[in-house]
């Protein structure tokens, strides 16, 4: 029998507040799991040395990977060096991104959003744009900074569902509106991943890894925030529910 309560890890984002070093996961994300998937969240801390991934996965039945202000170090995808301001984690990095291709390998469960879609092109050797609002052709997809948090997590464009996908099975639609705070993007996709949805401008919004042993979804939008007021946000917190349930059950 599964063991019960079933058990949803998110891994920390490591903070210095005051000089004190912290490790924290925005509430929207816990209630999210909570409430909309149906398990219990357990905060993963990203201490030095890390965590090992097995030790984690022992004690897991699924994991979401979260957004985040801060980004992936681009020394891991050969990037350049980030500019002054573009915040770094590299205690997040060093336990996330063996974590996700040990999780994958096992076949747990596992919902990445904003970060963690951009850990998981990385973690799987793909490449990121650290500003694509520069790139030719490209949206400016970050929130402006002046307006309320709840007008920065609104509606700011829509995606085009690919057919034949997990995210169209999971939502029965093509095309919906999303909102937008991330200054990062996939650039070159992970050999493996297929996108499952798209921005206007082309940028690639969700992912999947077909042939996976189990569920893998991520998104480049936030449907944590509010999950409860949209139906696309209750559909994919409801699947990586049952997908946790399904996989302990197993």
């Amino acid at each position: 029998m599964a063991k019960h309560p079933l058990i949803v890890g998110l891994p920390s984002d490591h903070r210095t507040l005051e000089g004190h070093p912290f490790d924290m996961v925005g509430e929207k994300y816990i209630v999210a799991v909570r409430d909309g998937a149906r398990v219990l969240p357990l905060l993963i801390p990203v201490v030095e040395p890390p965590i090992p991934s097995a030790d984690l996965l022992a004690a897991m039945d699924g994991l979401l990977f979260t957004g985040s202000p801060s980004n992936v170090s681009p020394s891991h995808y050969g990037g350049l060096s980030p500019r002054d301001g573009n915040v770094a984690d590299e205690n997040r990095d060093a336990t996330t991104l063996p974590l996700l291709t040990a999780a994958i390998a096992a076949g747990v469960p596992v919902l990445c959003i904003c970060r963690g879609i951009q850990e998981l092109n990385v973690a799987l050797g793909g490449t990121l744009f650290q500003h694509v609002k520069e790139e030719p052709g490209r949206l400016d997809h970050t929130a402006v900074a002046k307006k309320s948090i709840a007008e920065k997590y609104g509606p700011a464009h829509p995606v085009t569902v690919e057919p034949g996908g997990i995210l169209e099975s999971v939502l029965g639609q093509r095309e919906f509106m999303v909102n937008s705070l991330h200054a990062q993007a996939i650039d070159r996709l992970a050999p493996g991943l297929k996108v499952e949805a798209l921005a206007p401008d082309g940028t690639i919004e969700a992912v999947s890894l077909p042939g996976a042993k189990g569920f893998l979804l991520a998104v480049q939008w936030h449907p944590e925030w509010q999950w409860h007021d949209n139906a696309q946000s209750r559909a994919i917190f409801a699947a990586f529910g049952e997908a946790v349930r399904a996989h302990a059950g197993r």
